[in-house]
């Protein structure tokens, strides 16, 4: 979702003939530094291939600053100098192949949807063909163990092989041969280009064959290949819709409106969008302040749990800054905007998760070559081999059947199911541990870990206040307060007594805290001062003064999860160091960090802060796995090598995170490493007999000895192979 996108006029998205005279300047956001921000949806883009494709094109056109495109959204962020022209942008990516429009949350969510549909009607049709073309194949493979038929029963199966299988391979090869056109209509090719020739020939051959009543009809193979094919692509799919994206998670977590005063102090409610600098605004007890701001007036109590991390509640005041996102206690406050919704706080830090989300591995860097040698090699093959076979006297018709074994034998099945077979039956175990794993790519980052950077509160601690030691009898006493009050350590106060009354008449006093008359005096609790009780400057305590006037003092802290305590170590003995980072305060941090045998800890961080220092341990060297659960986290966890969210987490934080674990289990992180490091070897294992098999099946057609059948069965079962190896991991296999 575009943070600082303007509402656009409605319209359909524009096309190549319209971008001319289009006027795109509605979909135009200003940025820094002179340049202007355009969003748009591109449609057809699958693999790291077509980022670079999209994004080299887009980087030589005058007037373009920077591209950076998102796969698992489909939202390309372009960079335009003051003499950029929307339009040219357009006009690029249509003559590259990829038609785009102006970027629309909705249109993002139907366009997936359709592919999805799609795809799974294309398998279905496959599958049906796949199945019961055989039924018309089985008799005449027969013929191959002494069971001849005779010419016209052969025949009529054939075409009853054809009427089934040809159609259905039609149908569901229109997914690969839509993206070939498209690529070859922008003079490039693909990795459908190869599969879309082998399928075509196979068929043609086939009904030649048909035609002259011979022996071999490959329709069976034809729409088999396919079936495969699409069992990747529709996997492929799923993961990418399971990508949601983070930052449009964050901005649900501001107000959708805001109270703005106006001179003559009446009070309107207007869109988000509306505030400006200068505003001032209203906020009441228990809602989210809209913008960043300043107190003019009012005193209350703001939690800043989801942006620092830290539980406990900060007192404002007049004069106090107060940022975007926190939740106001207690008090009626007025605010005087410092930002538009737009430079908020958090759409600060949801830009810091989107330029995150945008990095991309090594793995993918080697997917971008191996994309670009695959097709023209392929090709090459296919070609030799029919020049070379026609040359040296084999009849025409023979010579492109071995072409298109060529192109079948050769298909990237192996070689495509060698990662995805892998982080299937890795996430499959992992489910059954209570870890869910959101992205394949994770999995392999994971493998490549070397050091964890834990967020503290709810991650190491249980996220929230806990009543430390206290008299049974002294806390029976300011109980009936406590239960009267929302403040965060009232209501930890009121969970240690249990269940029991409220003191009747109960006034809770804005940012200082809670009394009542009762008949022989006033009870009252919340800070020292407003109790009466001499300053510690402890934040994480409350006084209590009874009706006679006897104080009492109550502490509290984050309690550390039991299962977190020996975390460091497990993790030191399979080669990972450890650090924490935290927005807490330095004393809650230090107890926590010696808990645990951490001695690389930090305190007080802010968002930005946390990303710095992943910059940090990113420059010296390390891959970091991240793990965090709150709002000033997001950012951290996009950045990260790789990263991991608690289930308590925020939504969010989940998003940004490439796995998610069971929060009150800690130590599944270390038996997610473990799984993922089973699974790089297992990858590894696949790869390895993925060439051998390309090696050994790439020449063998190119001589003549295979045919489309025996290639489409080789092709199916170097598949399994890698299927089966996979499947190790289920069972522990992959240790």
């Amino acid at each position: 979702m575009a943070l600082t996108h303007r509402d656009p006029p409605a319209s359909d998205p524009v096309s190549d003939d319209a971008a001319d005279g289009a006027d795109l300047s509605a979909y135009l956001t200003p940025g820094a530094s002179g340049l202007s921000r355009l969003d748009l949806l591109v449609s057809g883009a699958h693999c790291a291939a077509c980022i670079s494709r999209i994004e080299g094109e887009l980087a030589d056109t005058p007037g373009v600053a920077s591209a950076r495109l998102n796969l698992s959204t489909g939202r390309l962020a372009v960079s335009l100098h003051p003499d950029g022209d929307p339009r040219r942008v357009l006009r690029v990516l249509e003559r590259i192949g990829y038609p785009a429009s102006p970027y629309d949350p909705g249109s993002v969510r139907e366009a997936q949807d359709r592919e999805g549909r799609e795809l799974a009607m294309a398998l279905a049709v496959a599958g049906f063909g796949a199945g019961n073309a055989m039924i018309f194949s089985v008799p005449v493979w027969a013929g191959l163990f002494g069971q001849e038929l005779g010419p016209a029963t052969r025949t009529f199966m054939q075409w009853a092989s054809a009427g089934v299988g040809a159609p259905c391979a039609v149908f569901a090869g229109m997914v690969f041969f839509r993206s070939a056109w498209k690529a070859l209509r922008a003079g490039r090719a693909n990795m459908d280009v190869p599969i879309s020739i082998g399928v075509i020939l196979t068929l043609l051959v086939s009904f030649q064959e048909t035609l002259l009543m011979g022996r071999d009809t490959y329709f069976d193979a034809a729409v088999t290949l396919l079936f495969l094919l699409l069992i990747g692509r529709w996997m492929d799919h799923a993961l990418r819709r399971r990508a949601r994206s983070a930052a449009a998670d964050l901005l649900a977590l501001q107000a959708p409106s805001a109270s703005i005063l106006g001179e003559d102090g009446a009070e309107r409610r207007s869109p988000l969008r509306l505030v400006r600098p200068g505003d001032r605004l209203r906020v009441r007890p228990g809602e989210r302040i809209p913008v960043d701001g300043v107190v003019e007036t009012g005193e209350s109590e703001i939690d800043y749990a989801i942006l620092t991390g830290e539980t406990t509640p900060q007192a404002v005041h007049p004069g106090v800054a107060c940022r975007a996102g926190a939740l106001n206690l207690s008090g009626l406050l007025t605010l005087k905007a410092e930002a538009a919704s737009e430079d908020s706080t958090l759409a600060r830090i949801a830009r810091l998760v989107e330029s995150g989300a945008q990095s991309r591995s090594t793995y993918v860097q080697l997917a971008d070559k191996a994309a670009a040698l695959y097709v023209p090699v392929v090709h090459t093959a296919a070609a030799l081999t029919f020049l070379v076979a026609w040359m040296l006297g084999i009849p025409a018709r023979e010579a492109v059947l071995r072409a298109a074994t060529v192109l079948i034998v050769t298909c990237p099945c192996a070689l495509g199911l060698a990662v995805p077979a892998v982080q299937v039956a890795a996430a499959s175990r992992l489910f059954r541990r209570g870890v869910l794993v959101k992205s394949g790519a994770g999995l392999e980052r994971l493998a490549e870990a070397d050091h964890v950077a834990f967020d503290k509160t709810g991650v190491l601690t249980e996220g929230r206040p806990r009543l430390l030691n206290a008299d049974p009898a002294d806390i029976a006493r300011a109980a009936p307060l406590a239960r009267a009050s929302s403040h965060p350590l009232a209501r930890a106060l009121a969970e240690a007594a249990g269940e029991g009354p409220v003191a009747p008449g109960a006034l809770e006093v804005a940012g200082q805290g809670i009394e009542a008359r009762t008949g022989t005096g006033l009870m009252r609790l919340g800070r020292a001062a407003f109790v009466g009780a001499p300053l510690s400057g402890n934040q994480t305590e409350l006084w209590f003064r009874d009706a006679d006037g006897a104080l009492f003092r109550f502490s509290f802290a984050d309690a550390l999860r039991p299962e977190a305590v020996g975390l460091a170590g497990a993790l030191a003995r399979r080669g990972l160091s450890a650090s924490i980072l935290s927005g807490d305060v330095e004393a809650a941090t230090l107890r926590v960090a010696g808990r645990m045998g951490i001695p690389d800890w930090r305190s007080g961080l802010t968002p930005q802060g946390k990303v710095e220092a992943l910059e940090g341990l990113k420059g010296a060297g390390h891959r970091v796995l991240m793990v965090g659960d709150g709002l000033n986290d997001v950012a951290a966890l996009s950045h990260a090598h790789v990263a991991m969210a608690p289930g308590t987490a925020l939504d969010a934080s989940q998003s940004a995170a490439d796995l998610v674990y069971p929060a009150d289990h800690p130590e599944r992180i270390a038996e997610a490493i473990d799984t993922a490091r089973a699974a790089r070897r297992r990858a590894m294992e696949n790869f390895a007999f993925a060439a051998l098999y390309n090696l050994v099946a790439g020449p063998a057609a190119m001589m003549g000895l295979v045919n489309p059948f025996v290639a489409a069965l080789a092709m199916s079962g170097s598949s399994l192979v890698v299927t089966l190896n996979a499947l190790r991991l289920l069972n522990g296999g992959g240790r």
